[in-house]
Parts: structure tokens; C-alpha cells; sequence
């Protein structure tokens, strides 16, 4: 099916574009921009308004009041708050006018940011046009807005009282942005994090929201109906809302190109890069109209009205299944169609456009609205029927503005025969003790120094998500004498461990029944992500260790027939809330 020029016929029959210089304000229902002076400039409708400088949004007008009150506003900045977008290149104007579309451009020597407004919409469509900005890891849109008016959090995972300043003015400062109180709890922005929605129908929304001084509700939202111009895979995670520490603003953030929970990831962008339409929405603070809405996003995505630069997005389908190389299907396997010939991991990539889904139960993906362009589909377990794959399937993948189906992508397992294992392959800590969300600042502290688990006797969930400070955690397992062949050096195993996360600080060895058979791993020579001690409670960033471990027979070799132990021995003296957070523990036969 020939989906994406279909689309583009029905557009081009249905909707006529026209090009519109600055104008004045205009008659009650239409959406406005006005140009008060050089560097002050008012745009909205019969609903709200929004007063802006050269950067920054410094009065919002909703139902008679002004939701900044004495807080920041909005602006867009990338590399945190070292780099304001300017509005300086040329004077807002509006860009075009489709149906009941007015699309308002400011324009920054990086870019061009567009709000979309309805005469009734209350809030607006946004997507940003790159021209010129840096390599950058962290790139967002944001609003501050006022202190008394917007109380609480709200993300997927948590919907929170956003803690009084004065909390922060009675506590401890301990690290980045988290401090404790005199009651021992903790503050910290990063509890309301999350993961990024960022499969297709995901729901993805966030927002604060409070009461308006006459008593009223009243919300505002960032709702993403697309997903593909998000960087990361889908463990993508980031900073949504917290409350300002100094000032006291409630801010909403909009990661739109985020780092805070990633090892590394840089990235420059081509020249035209689009990131959006995402829709900044104001209602009175309900959650439940927020999702209703973001609802109603998904499904109108990607939108009829938006043309950038280069005229429609024309997309594709994209189809196939996965199985396995011993003939299992890819069941609920994850599917990311990202860059090619990448050397980030899938997590880190940010300069293209991606896709992500998951496979059924037989192994079929399939990918929707497609960008034209080449990418590398890549697949990985997530738990379930086939988390003992330790291996990754790699495919590229040319689409072209045909719908189509690549059939059969055959993944490589590691071919190895299972003695046990702790913990399903999904690069997650899911499973084990006191994983899960919501975010919560130093949550690994309740897991032990020291623990013991023995295979058969045992289940995952005395296992602890996070192992964190100096000590020992020990497996016991027997080995039978049939697991052995021929008294051998054929019987190697292979350990396997796969990690949801790594914050550098800390170090472990391995010794097998008392032999160093591994000296160490972590430490300096893998490089950290922020995870852990940022709050994170489910994964950071994945990493996979796989060590062998010689065999030889009933006696005088490492494993040995009867009873085994493995010991996992943190050295020296491991940095505070940093540690590595686990997703499986794997034994096979080499």
C-alpha cells in the first residue's frame, strides 16, 4: 500500500497553506500575535495569552490570572541552563495558517520554535526546527511557573505534593539537588522522574498542577502523540517536574533530547531536524482530562496539519518477525529501529528519528509511521520465554515510502546449555527485592552488605535490586556428577552478568570456591551512568560481563561436582548511593 503518498494527495485536496506576515492583534476567537516593541511580544487567544521577551515567557494570562507570577516562565535551552534560545534573528511572524491552525515562529541563530494555535485550544501545539544547534547532550523546553498556584507532580508513575521551599531551606544539602531532612527522609528532584513513554500508543504525559486564587483547578501539561524525534530506546528515562530549590518555581520540564539517567550521549543534528509537535496543554489540573487528551493525541498522530520544511512527513509501515536461532520465537521481545552503523548504545542514540515497539508472542513486530531514511533494527529480551538471550539481533533495514515487511530477522543466541540462573534478561532490576517505582533516593540502602542465596532454595525476590556498599554476596549451587563429561577441561562455564545499571564508584571481584577468577569489574574502566543515585529504582543504563570459568572435572578444578560458591566481593571503599543495580546473574555450560 502506497500509504504515505495517499496521505500526502488527501492533504494537498483538503487543506490550502498560505503564508501570512506579523500582524495585530485580530477579532475575538482568532489566535493572536502582537508585536508590542523590538523585544517584547504577546501571542494567544480568547483563552490565555503569553507575554515574551527575547527568551523568556514572563506572564501567562489564564481565567483572569497570571500562572508566572514572580517565577522564570517559559524558555528553551539545551546543555541545561547554559544556553537560552534567543529570539533574535528575525522578528516573530506567523509562518502559516492552515484551517483553524495559526503556526507563530520565533527564531534563535540555532533554530526555529513554532507554537500552533486555535481559536479555542487552551494551550498550543510546539515542535522546534533545528538550523544551527551545537552537539549537545540535554535540549528542552520548560515552563517555571508560580510557587503557591501549582502545588503538585504528576507523571506515570507518581502524582506528589511538590515539597514547600521551605523544606528545602530546613535541610541538608547531600548531593546534586537532594538533600535530607532533620527526619532522615530525603528531597530530591529526581523522585518525580520516569521512563519517557516512547512506544507508539504510549500514553505520554506529565504535568503540575494546584489551584487557581479564586479556588479554581488548574493545570499544565506536556502531551507527546508522537514519539519517533525522542532520543533513547525504551528505557529511556528523565526529569519531568520538581520544584525549583532556590526560587521555590514549579517547573515542568520537556526533555525533548534528554541525558540525565544515560552514560553518554552527545550528538550533533542535521540541518532541519524536526523535534515535535508535542502539545503544551492548560486545563483545571484534572490528570484523568490530561489522559483523555493524550489519548485523543496518539490517535490523531502524526498530524494532518503540520508540513514542515521539506512539505508532509510521508511515513511507512514496517513489519517482520524475529526468531531465535534455535527456533524460538522473539516472545515480547523489545524492537528499536535506530541509527546505523552506530557505536552508542541504543539508549544514548539521539540524532535521528526512532521507533520502538514490542514483539508479540510469536515474534511479530510491527513499526508505524515511519520516516523515509536507513536505520539498523536491533532486538533484546525483555524477560519472559526467552530471558536467558544474553545476545543482541541486528538487522539494517532500508525504508522507503512503501509499506512492507522484511519477514524472517534470524537472532544468534549464545548457544550455551543453562545451569542456573537469578533474575529474567530484560534490562531491568524488575523481580528482585524493593525494585520497581516509583523513583526513590537511596532506596539501595536497604539491601544488605552481606547476602547468601542458594540456587533451588532461593527465588528472585531475595535478591536485591542494588547491591551498593563494601561486602560479600554469596551464590551456593550443587553440580551433580552428570553435569560433568568425560573429567575434562571441556566443562568451562561461562558467568554472565547482566546489569540494569552501573553508577561508578564501586568495584567488584568474582571468586568461584574460593579462586579469583575474575579480578574485577565496574571501576574506572566502565563508564557510569547517573542512575542510582539519581533516584532510579528500575534500571539505568544496561550492561552485559561475561567471564569464563574453568572447568576440568570432579576434582582439582574451579567448579567442581557436589557443592560450588560464587562470591561477589566489593573492594575498596565504594562511593556513597553509587552501586550496580542488577538484572541477571547467568551460569552456563561454555
Amino acid at each position: 500500500m502506497f500509504h504515505g503518498i495517499a496521505a500526502f494527495m488527501l492533504l494537498i485536496a483538503g487543506i490550502v497553506l498560505c503564508s501570512l506576515p506579523p500582524v495585530p492583534l485580530k477579532a475575538a476567537g482568532e489566535p493572536f500575535l502582537k508585536l508590542v516593541d523590538d523585544k517584547t511580544f504577546v501571542i494567544g487567544n480568547d483563552f490565555w495569552n503569553l507575554t515574551t521577551g527575547e527568551s523568556f515567557g514572563t506572564k501567562l494570562w489564564y481565567k483572569g490570572y497570571d500562572l508566572v507570577g514572580n517565577a522564570s516562565g517559559h524558555y528553551v535551552s539545551y546543555n541545561g541552563a547554559a544556553n537560552n534560545l534567543s529570539w533574535t534573528l528575525t522578528p516573530p511572524k506567523i509562518h502559516r495558517k492552515s484551517g483553524i491552525y495559526t503556526d507563530i515562529v520565533f527564531s534563535a541563530k540555532e533554530g526555529d520554535v513554532h507554537f500552533v494555535l486555535t481559536p479555542t485550544l487552551t494551550g498550543a501545539y510546539q515542535y522546534f526546527v533545528n538550523r544551527a544547534l551545537p552537539k549537545l547532550g540535554e535540549f528542552r523546553t520548560l515552563w517555571r511557573l508560580d510557587n503557591a498556584t501549582f502545588t503538585h507532580g504528576f507523571t506515570n508513575s507518581n502524582d506528589l505534593p511538590l515539597p514547600p521551599l521551605s523544606d528545602f531551606r530546613a535541610s541538608t544539602t547531600i548531593q546534586d539537588e537532594t538533600w535530607q531532612r532533620k527526619d532522615g527522609t530525603f528531597i530530591t528532584k529526581y523522585d518525580l522522574s520516569t521512563f519517557m513513554p516512547s512506544v507508539e500508543g504510549d500514553l505520554a504525559f506529565w504535568g503540575i498542577y494546584g489551584k487557581l486564587p479564586n479556588g479554581e483547578g488548574v493545570g499544565s501539561w506536556y502531551i507527546h502523540g508522537g514519539k519517533d524525534y525522542l532520543n533513547g530506546d525504551h528505557l529511556k528515562q528523565e526529569l519531568m517536574v520538581h520544584r525549583e530549590s532556590i526560587t521555590g518555581d514549579a517547573v515542568l520540564l520537556n526533555m525533548i533530547h534528554g541525558t540525565h539517567f544515560q552514560a553518554s550521549s552527545g550528538d550533533d543534528f542535521a540541518e532541519g531536524k524536526v523535534w515535535g509537535p508535542w502539545l503544551w496543554l492548560l486545563n483545571d489540573g484534572s490528570p484523568t482530562d490530561a489522559a483523555a487528551k493524550a489519548k485523543s493525541e496518539n490517535a490523531d498522530w502524526p498530524y494532518k496539519w503540520h508540513i514542515d520544511q521539506s512539505g508532509y512527513d510521508m511515513r511507512s509501515f514496517l513489519s517482520g518477525r524475529v526468531v531465535l536461532s534455535d527456533g524460538r520465537p522473539a516472545a515480547g521481545a523489545a524492537i528499536f529501529l535506530g541509527d546505523r552503523d552506530s557505536k552508542l548504545s541504543t539508549l544514548d542514540q539521539g540524532k535521528g528519528y526512532y521507533y520502538r515497539t514490542y514483539a508479540t508472542p510469536d515474534g511479530k513486530f510491527t513499526l508505524e509511521n515511519v520516516r523515509e531514511g536507513n536505520y539498523t533494527l536491533s532486538a533484546w529480551p525483555n524477560g519472559g520465554p526467552i530471558g536467558d538471550v544474553t545476545t543482541v539481533a541486528t538487522k539494517d533495514v532500508n525504508v522507503s515510502l512503501f509499506d512492507y515487511d522484511i519477514g524472517d530477522v534470524k537472532w544468534e543466541t549464545q548457544n550455551r546449555k543453562k545451569i542456573w540462573q537469578i533474575g529474567s534478561i530484560d534490562r531491568k532490576a524488575t523481580g528482585f527485592q524493593y525494585a520497581g517505582p516509583p523513583h526513590e533516593h537511596a532506596r539501595a540502602e536497604k539491601c544488605p552488605k552481606n547476602l547468601t542465596f542458594t540456587i533451588g532454595t532461593n527465588t528472585e525476590k531475595d535478591w536485591c535490586f542494588s547491591q551498593w556498599s563494601r561486602g560479600i554476596w554469596s551464590i551456593f549451587f550443587t553440580l551433580p556428577p552428570t553435569t560433568f563429561v568425560n573429567n575434562t577441561s571441556s566443562n568451562a562455564a561461562v558467568l554472565s552478568i547482566s546489569l540494569a545499571g552501573y553508577s561508578s564508584g564501586i568495584q567488584s571481584t568474582v571468586r568461584v570456591n574460593g579462586v579469583l577468577t575474575v579480578p574485577a569489574f565496574g571501576g574506572a574502566s566502565v563508564k557510569g551512568d547517573p542512575g542510582l543515585y539519581r533516584s532510579a529504582t528500575t534500571a539505568g543504563e544496561w550492561r552485559l560481563f561475561e567471564f569464563l570459568v574453568a572447568g576440568g572435572g570432579r576434582t582439582g578444578s574451579v567448579l567442581r561436582e557436589g557443592e560450588n560458591r560464587i562470591d561477589f566481593v566489593v573492594v575498596g571503599e565504594p562511593k556513597k548511593w553509587s552501586g550496580f543495580m542488577w538484572d541477571s546473574v547467568l551460569l552456563e555450560w561454555a
